[in-house]
């Protein structure tokens, strides 16, 4: 039998799942599929499909008589979402302590190298895309599709607040002290270990982006000072 090409919607959104990823979409943003078809080369048909695909995902909404927008996670997502991803991404690390090689934990440790240079230079980009391999990694290493196939999606729809939990002052250490910790845990073949450090992980990046959120409440609401008073400061 021949190989057909990939359904020209899927390739479509894979394209607005790295827009998404990228910012090119915005969380919130209403979506021109008209624009958006024609800057891609295709016709609306593969367009439509392709949001069907997202919204089927949680990436995207669709309204009625409104068109589609890039899905924007609340507060209780978040709250919702990061327990349940505690538990799966716990259990992922359970099994690949199981099932680690001295292989695996060779290639895991360049990774390892790669994050804790990206967090000695502040780089939050590529932090974030070393640690999104990381975590992958311990999820094949697991070994169970089922539990993949949960934890691959949640990811996707996890992926809209991208790193933003990153930016709060200290974080990006700590959250490479905490990888470091589980990785040690599969090197001693510790499931037990492994599992409450990934835990522990998954939700400390819940407890950063609340207190980023805060952070940035508090800075929103601060009063601002008459703008005599504004002028003295400048001069001193």
């Amino acid at each position: 039998m021949r190989i057909v090409r990939q359904a020209m919607y899927l390739e479509v959104a894979d394209r607005l799942r790295a827009m998404i990823d990228d910012r090119t979409l915005t969380p919130g943003a209403w979506i021109d599929e008209v624009a958006l078809a024609a800057s891609l080369g295709t016709s609306r048909t593969p367009m439509r499909e392709a949001l069907k695909l997202l919204a089927a995902e949680g990436l995207v909404r669709l309204e009625p008589r409104r068109g589609c927008f890039v899905n924007a996670l609340s507060e209780q997502d978040l709250d919702e979402i990061f327990p349940l991803m505690a538990l799966l991404e716990g259990r992922c690390a359970y099994e690949a302590a199981r099932n680690v090689t001295a292989t695996d934990l060779d290639a895991l440790e360049g990774m390892h190298a790669e994050l804790s240079r990206y967090a000695q230079d502040g780089d939050i980009d590529a932090y974030y895309e070393t640690n999104y391999q990381i975590h992958e990694a311990i999820q094949r290493l697991a070994g169970n599709r089922w539990l993949s196939g949960v934890v691959s999606d949640l990811r996707k729809v996890l992926r809209l607040s991208r790193h933003k939990s990153l930016k709060l002052p200290g974080r990006i250490h700590e959250s490479c002290a905490e990888h470091l910790s589980v990785f040690s845990a599969l090197k001693a073949h510790d499931p037990e270990g492994a599992e409450a450090l990934m835990k522990t992980h998954v939700l400390r990046q819940r407890g950063a982006l609340r207190a980023l959120d805060h952070a940035e409440s508090l800075s929103e609401t601060a009063p601002v000072p008459p703008a005599h008073l504004r002028l003295a400061g400048q001069g001193g």
